[in-house]
């Protein structure tokens, strides 16, 4: 399969278009998707070109075999460790999908929070360190029941890693958040789905296909300037107050009614039809 975007083939990842749903799967079974730099900046890549598809409403985010993703390479631990600094590796520039949204999403993995369309994690395996921190960073996630969760930076002597000292207790709470990082014991999918970590857990062989079902459903039933502009403001309001959360959605209201798809959406309730959408969001919302 091609590159996102032409050139090369990718090397450790693969990128499908079927509808309006894209699906990136880090693609290295044999290595349980281990996380390395060529695998970064193919994910980058490709998410780059499901964000400038407009055919493109929903990113889903797998892996290949039976593991997400068993975190960073271990012989790039290893050079690591014979460095006694981290190197992230990038080769050449790299893309770089949802910077420039707010200065705060601008860094690794917290980018996710800047593309303008839902991301949902489909965890079909092993999550561990890197491979956490990015299931993390996905507005939505789904386990097969065979999934399992850590943390893993304390075994290694290392510190919670991509922000997740941040994002975690906003995840699942703070006391929850201060067992998972400061243990980085394994947690099994039923675990994670009653810390709230993810919202499902599926059988294996249901994973793929629920996941498909929810993410088309989100596309053809859901206007796609609302998905972008309330996944923002979710995100946003983790910088803000109440009264400024409140206002920003006021001042959000007059510029959605006069788009196509509040017309849309209005003609379809009142016609007792399914809503044909094909808007955008408001200037500067993606």
């Amino acid at each position: 399969m091609a590159a996102a975007g032409g050139g090369t083939p990718p090397e450790a990842t693969r990128y499908d278009v079927d509808g309006p749903v894209a699906t990136i799967t880090l693609h290295r079974p044999e290595r349980l998707n281990a996380w390395t730099p060529t695998m970064a900046a193919e994910y980058r890549a490709h998410l780059a070109a499901a964000t400038g598809d407009p055919a493109v409403r929903v990113i889903v985010v797998t892996g290949a075999g039976r593991g997400f993703c068993s975190g960073a390479e271990t012989d790039d631990l290893a050079g690591h460790a014979e460095r006694g600094a981290y190197d992230a590796g990038h080769a050449g520039d790299v893309a770089t999908p949802g910077y420039g949204a707010r200065p705060e999403f601008d860094a690794e993995l917290a980018y996710h929070f800047g593309i303008p369309k839902p991301i949902i994690a489909a965890v079909n395996g092993p999550a561990a360190g890197m491979g956490f921190a990015l299931q993390c960073y996905c507005d939505l996630r789904f386990a097969a029941r065979s999934a399992r969760f850590t943390t893993a930076h304390g075994r290694l002597g290392l510190p919670a890693a991509f922000g997740l000292a941040w994002l975690l207790p906003k995840l699942v709470g703070l006391t929850n958040a201060m067992d998972l990082a400061l243990s980085s014991r394994v947690v099994t999918a039923e675990e994670a789905l009653g810390l709230g970590l993810v919202n499902d857990v599926v059988d294996d062989d249901q994973l793929v296909s629920h996941v498909r079902q929810y993410a088309g459903r989100l596309a053809t039933t859901v206007s796609p300037a609302s998905l972008a502009v309330t996944k923002r403001q979710i995100y946003d309001a983790f910088h803000q107050d109440a009264a400024t959360a409140v206002r920003a959605a006021e001042a959000l209201l007059t510029p959605m009614m006069a788009g196509p798809d509040y017309r849309e959406g209005v003609a379809a309730l009142r016609e007792k039809r399914p809503p044909t959408f094909g808007g955008s969001p408001p200037p500067g919302w993606g």
